[in-house]
């Protein structure tokens, strides 16, 4: 293994991939807000949640942090909100159960 890889991000790949996921969070929500376009507006709702999502990784924008690391924890968001998103579905069909009886 590389010591590069040993080390972690430097300074400057931290400080890019923190400004990646702001620049990110700032373009989806001018897509929500722009008046011109549906299809652009759709895309910044998901946007948003993708954001929303990847904003947890910025503690780990710092040197000396491995992109393993970060990606671990990208992982660990993603099956978070899967789980998430199974029991908000499962509640809602649960709930069309108890209103069709």
């Amino acid at each position: 293994m590389s010591s590069q890889a040993q080390k972690g991000m430097t300074a400057a790949r931290a400080r890019r991939l923190e400004f990646a996921i702001i620049g990110f969070c700032v373009v989806a929500l001018v897509s929500i807000f722009q008046p011109f376009s549906h299809l652009l507006f759709s895309a910044g709702c998901v946007g948003v949640v993708v954001a929303g999502l990847a904003f947890n990784l910025m503690p780990f924008c710092r040197p000396g942090v491995s992109l393993a690391k970060v990606g671990q924890v990208a992982v660990i968001v993603l099956v978070i909100f899967a789980v998430v998103v199974a029991l908000a579905l499962a509640s809602a069909w649960g709930y069309s159960l108890y209103l069709k009886s």
